[in-house]
């Protein structure tokens, strides 16, 4: 069975067509849901771009759309890339005919996706009120001023409620798209598209309130590759002093660098690496609790119930419950 269909609007401006920046974004959702990954679930999702019926510019070349605006009805998931820069910087309208074609696919029970500024469509539309949102940090103060009834966060990458979903800019649309097909192919599917894609799957949170902390990829002193490895033996009982004798510093040292990376401490991260590998195993595998815990280096149940709680904001098993696909598990060791 196709995870759905996923039917992205695109929003020219009149003048000057796509920016490079809303290209790169609908680039983004074009690479996740537009290239067949048959292999990796056996079916993918079925796309629409809709749009002008006119060819759109877009730098070098031209892009032509299939369908209208009000082919977004009836789609399972409706995505908006980006609006155009007067929107955002200008203060002009939300076209009308988005905002009107956005409202026909909510309330048919499509879910509801923002890239970047593309929340300003989805607020002008009144799909944001009462709800947490994200956006551009550039962005997140207008969004806020001009849509009071919004509740903006610019500290995350996304957001997910449910339904409705935005995320933050730039690189920030590719989490969230790893975030929906996780959440519509499971854990292990998400994590073999993102190697295929060059990227670190643990940048997207399970809950609207977690988002894990990403691996540095390089790092002039070492710490990418001892991280690494740290994220390989999650089981065994690592301490800050393991790590910075791996890395060939002074715990004191350690610390900082990681601080610095990071932006968390050393024994934050191990939590977090290790609430993000729970859930990856709550996902995609049947082990009991306990054996999760261990796995995860949390020890006993009691212990992973405490930690998962605090930061995810559920128990493992109602994580279980909402984040594990249908089909069945895999018996991981």
């Amino acid at each position: 069975m196709s995870p759905g269909t996923v039917a992205i609007a695109l929003v020219p401006d009149e003048g000057t067509g796509i920016s490079p920046w809303e290209m790169y974004e609908l680039s983004i959702a074009l690479a996740v849901f537009g290239i067949p990954h048959q292999d990796l679930a056996g079916h993918w999702y079925d796309l629409r771009l809709c749009g002008p019926a006119a060819p759109t510019s877009a730098g070098p070349f031209a892009l032509r759309t299939e369908h209208g605006l009000d082919a977004l009805a009836g789609a399972d998931t409706v995505i908006v890339p980006s609006v155009p820069e007067r929107v955002v910087d200008g203060g002009d309208d939300v076209p009308a005919d988005l905002v009107e074609a956005l409202r026909t696919a909510a309330a048919s029970g499509a879910r509801m996706v923002s890239l970047c500024t593309g929340a300003f469509a989805l607020a002008a539309a009144g799909l944001l009120d009462g709800r947490r949102a994200t956006a551009h940090w550039q962005h997140a103060a207008q969004l806020a001023a001009r849509h009071p009834a919004v509740i903006v966060d610019d500290s995350v990458l996304y957001t997910d409620e449910g339904t409705v979903l935005t995320s933050a800019g730039a690189t920030a649309a590719l989490d969230l798209c790893l975030h929906l097909v996780r959440r519509d192919l499971g854990a292990r599917v998400a994590g073999r598209l993102a190697r295929r894609l060059v990227v670190h799957a643990h940048r997207a949170g399970g809950q609207a309130q977690f988002i894990d902390t990403p691996l540095p990829t390089t790092d002039a002193e070492g710490l990418g590759p001892v991280l690494q490895w740290a994220t390989e033996h999650l089981a065994e009982p690592l301490t800050v002093d393991d790590l910075a004798r791996r890395a060939r510093m002074s715990p004191r040292h350690f610390h900082r660098r990681l601080l610095e990376t990071t932006g968390t401490t050393p024994l934050r991260w191990l939590l977090q690496q290790r609430i993000a590998h729970a859930q990856l195993l709550l996902e995609s595998t049947d082990l009991p609790v306990e054996r999760i815990g261990e796995n995860s280096g949390l020890g006993t149940a009691a212990n992973l119930r405490r930690h998962f709680s605090r930061s995810v904001g559920i128990s493992p098993t109602d994580y279980r419950k909402a984040f594990r696909p249908s089909g069945p598990p895999s018996r991981a060791r």
